[in-house]
């Protein structure tokens, strides 16, 4: 089984590492990470590396494809042609294309997900509606042969559930013991609809922040209104 994860600059890196270390420990994967081009893939946070061993010309197919988010770079893949129409490709032979976070958003950009409900990370998830897109504001969205997941954390759920489809529970079971994945958050504060609203606007001033960094993919954003209130 043929498992591509889509990998950019600017990308948050556990988007696709969590749902990695999920799906690695099946039988009978082979996982591919590949880029535009082939080249050392910096992570939004500037210090993660990830190496992408394939681009996306020598890629025809795949039975998963998985598409991480970002802070804002997103922004620049969803506008990226020639992303788009190979996402396009691949998803004509995939059994299930996935999401975490703003992957939801790129992959949206390319029309796939007209009329159909998905998810995304809880700031900018109504963006999902500007290409017809039906933002659902739940952990896990699966709609037709499409999986999308929230933000980033999420992936590793959705990894889980994923791994439960192509293998059944007994191997996604075994695939979460493996990585010892037994959460228990110290604090309740992981979900948009119950964190504090004071914890909401700090997150937020966070989010800006880690935005601003890159000056021309802020004002791109900006002109989305995906991050608002954060001017």
């Amino acid at each position: 089984m043929e498992i591509v994860i889509y990998i950019y600059n600017g990308m948050t890196m556990l988007d696709a590492i969590g749902p990695y270390e999920i799906l690695r420990n099946l039988r009978g994967v082979n996982i591919k990470f590949v880029a535009k081009k082939k080249e050392e893939i910096t992570a939004d946070s500037q210090f993660v590396h990830l190496n992408a061993k394939y681009e996306i010309d020598e890629i025809q197919k795949a039975d998963i494809l998985l598409i991480p988010g970002s802070t804002v770079s997103f922004v620049r893949e969803m506008k990226d042609k020639r992303v788009l129409n190979w996402i396009k490709k691949i998803n004509e032979t995939t059994l299930k294309t996935v999401t975490v976070c703003t992957g939801s958003i790129i992959l949206s950009a390319t029309e796939l997900l007209q009329g159909k409900k998905a998810t995304s990370h809880w700031k900018p998830i109504n963006m999902l509606s500007q290409f017809g897109a039906i933002p659902t504001r739940e952990r896990i969205v699966e709609d037709g042969k499409f999986i999308s997941s929230a933000g980033v954390s999420a992936g590793i759920d959705m990894a889980l559930y994923l791994a439960s489809i192509l293998k059944g529970e007994k191997d996604a079971k075994a695939a979460q013991l493996i990585i010892e994945y037994d959460p228990k958050p110290m604090f309740q504060s992981g979900n948009y609809s119950t964190a504090e609203s004071d914890i909401i606007e700090q997150a937020e001033k966070i989010l800006k922040k880690d935005a601003i960094k890159n000056l021309s993919l802020w004002e791109m954003i900006k002109s989305y209104n995906v991050l608002k209130d954060m001017k």
